[in-house]
């Protein structure tokens, strides 16, 4: 079933809303919140989950680890960009990857694990593809909006203030134990992080493909005990390592047109732009960044007529923005986690 004929009603919408803001809330918690019984609450995310509306996954945060992310802008012949697009989706350190400039742009977010790894991407892979004609990486000084899954406000008048809060209060496990929202930024000094073993590893990979496997199922993967991979979880999820987000598929959802806006301040008042930025309901994404432009953002809008009302009225209000390049996404190949494919997410 393809995204596009999926039906939503209010609570379909409630249950998508729920997940942005506790993921890994079990079905009771949802259903307590929602009013609705568990078997339906339960019935209605698989439905949403196997129509690729909607999943909960997880992604490494580079920075934890002492190394950065970066966004990557690759030209290319535009005969080879859906191709390339797709290659740079299949690797596990690129997320975010999209289409656009007219089909002849793909832009992608690099958190490669290491420099030599990210060095091996840029100067290596990338640079030696047929299709590419040139390259602009840019890297991430700081984040005004962007590493939980809540980041995007289109859906938060799906529940009340009350639901929100009650939801905040557990943000509980797929299993009914609370598991802890993840950061933005690590939690203590980065320098103290952990070491992450094999064990680790297979954790991730799962929660990757299903960020609301219980902890009887990561401790499979792993070959650990339940109790232990609930504490590896947690620790991961503690430090900042490991990130649990929500992909959806706005088309779906109702809002049609995805746009990458690229932007230049003067340094005095690039953190004020970003914080203004991070404000409005339909950025998904801003960061401060290196490059040409110094300030970036993803928005997600119903319309192209959003779009414009977005832009002249909203961005161009913020104080301070000297320059701003508005970059329509032709397709999206790729989320934090979920390939995409005619905007349904891969399951």
């Amino acid at each position: 079933m393809n995204a596009d004929f999926v039906i939503l009603d209010d609570l379909d919408r409630s249950i998508v809303r729920a997940l942005q803001v506790a993921p890994r809330a079990s079905f009771s918690h949802l259903a307590d919140t929602l009013g609705a019984s568990e078997q339906t609450v339960a019935r209605r995310y698989r439905r949403l989950r196997a129509a690729g509306v909607v999943r909960v996954t997880a992604v490494v945060n580079t920075e934890a680890l002492g190394e950065s992310t970066w966004v990557v802008r690759i030209r290319c012949t535009p005969n080879g960009t859906a191709a390339l697009a797709q290659a740079l989706a299949k690797r596990q350190d690129i997320g975010w990857v999209s289409i656009g400039g007219g089909a002849a742009e793909v832009v992608c977010v690099a958190r490669s694990r290491s420099a030599a790894d990210r060095e091996d991407l840029l100067l290596g892979q990338l640079a030696r593809t047929a299709p590419v004609l040139g390259i602009s990486a840019a890297m991430t000084l700081h984040q005004f909006r962007a590493g939980r899954p809540d980041d995007w406000a289109g859906l938060a008048g799906a529940l009340t203030s009350r639901q929100e809060e009650e939801l905040r209060s557990v943000a509980g496990g797929a299993d009914g134990a609370r598991t802890p929202m993840s950061p933005l930024s690590p939690v203590g000094d980065p320098t103290q992080g952990i070491e992450i073993d094999d064990g680790d590893e297979a954790i991730l990979r799962q929660m990757v493909l299903d960020g609301r496997s219980s902890y009887a199922q990561l401790g499979a993967c792993a070959v650990m005990s339940e109790g232990r991979a609930a504490r590896r979880l947690h620790l991961l999820l503690q430090r900042g390592i490991a990130v649990v987000d929500v992909d959806l598929s706005s088309e779906a959802l109702g809002w049609k047109v995805t746009a990458q806006l690229w932007m230049t301040t003067a340094p005095a008042d690039l953190h004020a732009c970003g914080t203004a930025l991070a404000q409005l309901p339909d950025v998904t994404f801003a960061a401060a960044v290196t490059g040409p432009h110094n300030l970036t953002a993803v928005v997600v809008c119903r319309d192209h007529r959003a779009l414009y009302r977005l832009v002249t009225e909203q961005v161009g209000a913020v104080p301070g923005i000297r320059t701003l390049e508005v970059s329509p996404r032709t397709r999206v190949v790729k989320q934090a986690g979920a390939m995409v494919a005619r905007a349904r997410l891969a399951t």
